[in-house]
């Protein structure tokens, strides 16, 4: 029987495993997690607006009634092509036949990795937690600290990068200050916070066209998000950023401005880009191996205008199916229909009722955008269950402005 190995469980990964269900294939997944997570949601766990079971699911669960899956949970370290093989942290191996390679991205510092550790960023349920913590712990600091001006410095958030991650991170901390803290506090008052948004560019949402982008200026406006455009970051400390010689106070500093591939896709020794994305061929195989496919983040692949498509779910889910058809199909690689990538359209959403949406040609915003928002972010998440219960909760945050996702793991003494 062919062997099929998927490294990566995210939607690439899943969706090619899901798409071989019926085929005549042993598929075995692999993922460093135990969890498949909707990382379009994760700034709503980061602000408490829902809590990690909401977004998250095992994978096992996920492909427990598909016959010719395995999952294991295993950190890969190394692909042999030579060998047909890949090999994991603890030096275990496996073979393939065929090799799907879906193992997302991190964060790119720009060479600057020592500002992780004051400006965490969010690709994983593990940072979302994390930058949970950081900002309720931001308001009880502030609460017991006694000293007016020191208080104040606790309750400034400053969000680096303007992309569709930072100005819904950032809308939504203003609205959980703003909204959701209300009378929660005796000695504060979470309304005088401060929410800084950071963008290099000319514009927030950089991919999105000028006229939505200033909607969505002036909607962080409203909430309260002070904009800063044209900055350049040049320093991260614990008490705040560096703007050339510029500097910013804040408490929280969250990163959302730039992704980089996994390292693993060094092993492959073939070329990538600046990101360290496989430059893939149009059946999305890398150059010299038919049978090895990368797709997802990891995937440098050029449009019909030949510019790489975005790192976003709806790519990662169709070159999935892709991949998988061409196994089931056993279509050779002379015979393959390059990858052809059906663009839905892009939203982001900035606060409650207010988003900013483009479908081909047709470009909206307001409380339409916002509810078509909801109902796609609802649509793809992997089970029924949890789109029920997302969608109730939504409509609580939306008529109360209450958040339930406020629960600290993280003992005082330890802050």
């Amino acid at each position: 029987m062919v062997k099929v190995v998927i490294i990566g469980g995210g939607f690439g990964g899943l969706n090619a495993a899901k798409a071989l269900k019926r085929s005549d294939v042993e598929l075995l997944v692999i993922d460093r997690t135990n969890h498949h997570v909707f990382q379009p949601l994760l700034y709503q766990v980061a602000t408490a607006a829902l809590s990690v079971e909401n977004i998250a699911s095992p994978i096992r669960e996920i492909l427990k009634n598909q016959s010719n899956a395995t999952v294991i949970m295993a950190q890969i370290e190394k692909i042999d092509l030579k060998n047909k093989s890949i090999e994991a942290a603890d030096g275990q191996r496996f073979d393939y036949d065929y090799l799907i390679v879906a193992p997302g991205a991190r964060h790119a510092y720009f060479g600057h990795d020592l500002w992780e550790e004051y400006a965490p960023g969010l690709k994983t349920v593990a940072d979302a937690v994390r930058i949970r913590e950081k900002i309720l712990l931001a308001f009880e600091k502030a609460e017991r600290c006694g000293d007016p001006e020191e208080a104040k410095s606790y309750l400034r958030f400053a969000i680096i990068g303007a992309g569709p991650t930072g100005v819904e991170m950032a809308g939504s901390i203003a609205e959980f200050a703003h909204r959701t803290l209300f009378k929660n506090f005796r000695h504060i008052n979470p309304g005088d916070s401060k929410i800084y948004l950071i963008e290099g560019g000319a514009q927030v949402l950089p991919s999105f066209a000028p006229s939505l982008a200033q909607k969505a200026y002036s909607d962080l406006q409203q909430l309260g998000v002070e904009v800063i455009l044209n900055a350049f970051v040049t320093d991260v400390t614990p008490r705040g950023v560096y703007m050339g010689g510029m500097f910013l106070p804040a408490s929280t500093v969250i990163w959302a401005a730039g992704n980089q591939a996994s390292p693993l896709l060094t092993t492959l020794e073939v070329p990538l880009d600046r990101q360290g994305r496989v430059l893939v061929n149009p059946d999305l195989t890398i150059p010299g191996f038919s049978n090895v496919f990368v797709i997802g983040d990891a995937a440098c692949c050029l449009n019909a205008q030949e510019e790489p498509l975005p790192g976003i779910a709806p790519v990662a889910i169709q070159q999935g199916r892709y991949v998988a058809n061409l196994i089931k199909k056993g279509i050779p690689e002379g015979e393959r229909k390059p990858f052809a990538y059906f663009d839905k359209g892009t939203i982001a959403t900035i606060g409650r009722g207010e988003a900013v949406a483009m479908v081909g040609k047709w470009m909206f915003s307001g409380v339409l955008a916002w509810l078509v928002w909801s109902f796609v972010h609802i649509l793809y998440l992997v089970s029924f269950r949890r789109r029920l219960l997302v969608m109730i909760q939504w409509i609580f945050l939306y008529l109360s402005g209450r958040r339930q996702g406020r629960v600290m793991i993280r003992p005082a003494d330890k802050d």
